[in-house]
């Protein structure tokens, strides 16, 4: 049974209800969770205050960075244990939850050293005038994160919110809960202090919808759906509190006549398969110049129909689904497409001797599909790649902004010029050119524009996210 985590201290939930943890692997409940309330969440927001006025708050960024270094020392030393609880919690293959293992140290390494680099100014003013700028924590910062990646994701959320001071209440998903949980005893150990981290368990609409409407926190971030997240804008904007949100994309790959298509063709099979595909930055809508779409479809689907999935000890392209929900949503997409008469140009497999229970849908890749179809515009959250076809490369940049998102795009080129002029027109917040994704991109500013969300995690920029910019003016006289 797995209580919540609030002022140091695992408590039981106030309702005494729980929520089952699934395996997606087999479909089988594996253990349970406290089903949070709104008075749990009250609790971990007193913690968190409580935190800011004790040891917490009056700690040196020297000695929060030193604490998340060791936070980082930490999970590499249970580096399998930890890896193991992933996947098991996920379903994503084996090597994959280690990657993600990895990564979540790199964010506790990399903003522990950036914890006292980000630094004040001082600004030239009138000469009997003294000007300095400051950089301040907000203070209870809420942090709402989804099921596909909760290592990586508390790395990039709740990791540089600690750097800078704040103190955190986070509401994992309840379909991806074990990581974050397993990450509190370790920042226990490593010297966090009590209640500079709180985690309550159970659904969005009731713990989670509880921690962004609370009346003390001074922060909210969160990823997940357009729809969830501009539920939680207007409850940040009700008390004019900022937020970072991280709401999904439809992420083009641009492949021109001019590219190196067999490296292009294996980044695009990686980049839809990722995870099932249940990664807001997979590339899933292939974009591909007319004269040489047989050709490049054709290294594509090779490579697409030798793809398989699951469990995670198979360690297979792909893990199952991480519910039955989105298993029935993503084959839905498939369905859908099959019956608008899109032809199917290549489907993994599954792996003979995988659970009946559990929640595995093949790799499935469509073209040509019409540009308006649903297929080239929503969402899928699933292995499902979407092939189109475009002209020149005018027709390829309106192709690829034509979706209400914007978080990543793809540009294979040999062509230098093309390179910039079509990175500069992409409407989205990161650009790869002949790659694609960037093994967790730690340092790398991360975010997107239109329905993609607003603010920037991951690098330097997410420490002045969560902060307060405060101008002192002193006047000293002449």
């Amino acid at each position: 049974m797995q209580h919540h985590f609030i002022g140091g201290e695992w408590v039981a939930g106030s309702s005494g209800e729980t929520l089952p943890v699934i395996d997606p692997s087999t479909g089988e409940v594996i253990d349970q969770l406290a089903r949070g309330s709104a008075a749990d969440i009250d609790r971990a927001v007193a913690a968190a205050r409580a935190a800011l006025k004790g040891p917490w708050g009056r700690m040196t960024a020297t000695e929060r960075g030193r604490i998340l270094m060791k936070m980082s020392a930490l999970i590499l030393a249970r580096h399998e244990e930890l890896s193991q609880l992933e996947a098991r919690d996920t379903g994503k293959p084996l090597s994959q939850a280690r990657n993600d293992i990895t990564v979540a140290a790199r964010y506790c390494e990399y903003y522990g050293g950036a914890a006292d680099k980000l630094h004040g100014e001082q600004i030239p003013y009138l000469e009997d005038f003294h000007v300095v700028v400051l950089r301040e924590p907000y203070g209870v910062t809420a942090h709402i994160l989804p099921w596909n990646y909760p290592a990586q994701m508390f790395g990039r959320s709740v990791v540089p919110a600690l750097a800078m001071g704040n103190a955190a209440v986070l509401k994992p998903s309840e379909d991806a809960c074990l990581l974050p949980l397993a990450f509190c005893n370790i920042a226990k150990e490593a010297g966090l202090p009590d209640g500079a981290l709180n985690v309550v368990t159970g659904l969005g609409e009731e713990a989670g919808a509880a921690l962004t409407a609370h009346h003390d926190i001074d922060f909210v971030t969160f990823t997940g759906s357009p729809e969830v997240g501009t539920l939680v804008q207007k409850a940040a904007a009700e008390r004019t509190l900022k937020c970072v949100l991280e709401l999904g994309g439809k992420s083009p790959q641009i492949v021109f006549e001019d590219a190196d298509l067999d490296r292009a063709a294996t980044f695009v099979l990686k980049a839809i398969t990722q995870n099932g595909g249940q990664t807001c930055s997979a590339g899933s809508r292939l974009l591909v110049q007319r004269s040489i779409y047989d050709t490049f479809v054709k290294r594509v689907v090779e490579r697409f129909a030798q793809s398989s999935v699951g469990t995670p000890a198979m360690d297979q392209d792909c893990g199952p689904l991480i519910n039955a929900a989105q298993r029935q949503r993503v084959q839905g997409f498939i369905d859908q497409a099959r019956a608008s008469g899109i032809p199917v140009l290549a489907q993994g497999r599954v792996a003979d001797g995988v659970p009946g229970g559990g929640f595995y849908v093949a790799p499935t890749m469509f073209g040509p599909v019409p540009r308006d179809h649903r297929l080239a515009c929503d969402e899928v959250f699933g292995p499902v790649l979407a092939v189109i076809p475009f002209d020149d490369e005018a027709d390829a940049i309106a192709l690829a902004n034509a979706t209400d998102f914007g978080l990543l795009a793809g540009i294979w080129t040999r062509d230098g010029g093309r390179q910039i002029r079509v990175a500069k027109r992409m409407h989205c917040g990161q650009v790869y050119i002949n790659c694609y994704g960037a093994g967790g991109g730690v340092e790398l500013p991360f975010g997107g524009v239109k329905k993609s969300g607003h603010g920037r995690e991951k690098g330097f920029m997410a420490l002045e996210e969560f902060c307060v910019v405060k101008t002192v003016v002193q006047y000293h006289g002449k």
